[in-house]
Formats: structure tokens, C-alpha cells, sequence
């Protein structure tokens, strides 16, 4: 009878032990994917701070277009420093 009560006391065990892997397994494979999503959470997120580091260097492109395309005249920076009372030296491109 002794070895009969071993046997049900040792499933008893093994099943704990099956339990506590299978927890311990479930824990390994959540963090698994946690990681991925993470992963591709970081993907998307360089991405979009890499598209918009381009946009802006495209609207700064563009704006210096736009400064270029402005005359100064000479006359103007004149009045404009005489008016400031600034010391300059104007360098006509």
C-alpha cells in the first residue's frame, strides 16, 4: 500500500512541477513578445523622426530658396543702419 500512496504523492508532485514549468514557459514567450512589439514599436517611432527630420529639412531648404530670391539694396541697409545707428560694412553679392 506504501507504494501505492508514493505513486500518488509523486504525480501530485510532477503535476506542480508541469504547472510551475508551464507558468515559467508562459512567462519566457509573453516577454518574447513583448519584446517584438517593442521592437517594432521603436521601428515606427525612428521612422517617424526620420521623416520628419526630413520635412524640416526640406521647409528649411525651401525657406533659404526663398531668402535668395530677396535684392537688398544697398540704399536700404544705408537708411536701415543709419536709422540703428549700427556699424556695419555692406558686401554687395
Amino acid at each position: 500500500m506504501e507504494g501505492g500512496d508514493d505513486g500518488g504523492i509523486d504525480r501530485v508532485v510532477d503535476s506542480k512541477d508541469l504547472q510551475q514549468q508551464s507558468k515559467a514557459l508562459d512567462k519566457l514567450t509573453d516577454r518574447v513578445e513583448d519584446r517584438q512589439l517593442d521592437s517594432t514599436r521603436v521601428q515606427e517611432a525612428m521612422a517617424s523622426i526620420a521623416a520628419s527630420g526630413e520635412a524640416d529639412w526640406n521647409a528649411a531648404r525651401m525657406r533659404e530658396k526663398e531668402l535668395a530670391a530677396v535684392k537688398i539694396r544697398a540704399a536700404d541697409v544705408d537708411i536701415i543702419a543709419n536709422e540703428l545707428e549700427v556699424g556695419y560694412v555692406f558686401d554687395a553679392k
